[in-house]
């Protein structure tokens, strides 16, 4: 499959999370998005750029922000077809589309953690064994929650760059066997 070809089925398949995607179908559309996002970036700081000169009487600095607005859209618009994109590629490999979500759903139970974690803890006598002790429980689940989760986006890296599941899978056919 070509960078166009894969770029076309990527978008074609907006939002289509059936069936299977080839290696290079994932990552070339994984790298028009990145060259998107370049381009995206270019022109946001070109035209989207506020530049702001501060001067104090010993230093002088300058700023400059954008809101980027390009490249939150572009971001916006792509965010759907690489979700697919990548649930179809962990279908290739035979496994669920779920996979892809892996650092997601860890990323939120952390942060579930210790939003609940501490702010129980912060309810007690601050300092009493009660504070202490949800507060220990706490950072005793989330080191390791921190390290799954340092972890899990590897490991999700290293399952969407195996080679296709041979024949045909609970997901449909392999992508290189079917003729177009």
């Amino acid at each position: 499959m070509t960078f166009t070809d894969s770029v076309k089925t990527c978008l074609r398949k907006y939002v289509t999370f059936s069936g299977r995607a080839s290696r290079p179908e994932y990552w070339y559309f994984i790298l028009f998005t990145f060259l998107v996002s370049v381009v995206a970036g270019i022109i946001d700081w070109q035209f989207f750029t506020t530049v702001a000169s501060v001067q104090s009487d010993t230093t002088s600095a300058v700023a400059a922000t954008s809101n980027q607005p390009v490249q939150s859209v572009f971001g916006l618009l792509l965010f759907l077809p690489q979700m697919a994109a990548a649930w179809r590629r962990m279908h290739d490999i035979g496994r669920s589309g779920f996979y892809a979500l892996f650092p997601f759903l860890l990323m939120l139970c952390a942060v579930g953690v210790l939003v609940f974690g501490i702010g129980i803890a912060g309810s007690f006598t601050h300092g009493g064994s009660l504070d202490l002790l949800f507060t220990r429980a706490t950072l005793l689940i989330v080191i390791p929650t921190l390290i799954v989760l340092l972890i899990s986006p590897l490991l999700v890296l290293w399952w969407l760059t195996r080679p296709s599941q041979p024949g045909t899978n609970a997901y449909g056919p392999n992508p290189h066997e079917v003729s177009s």
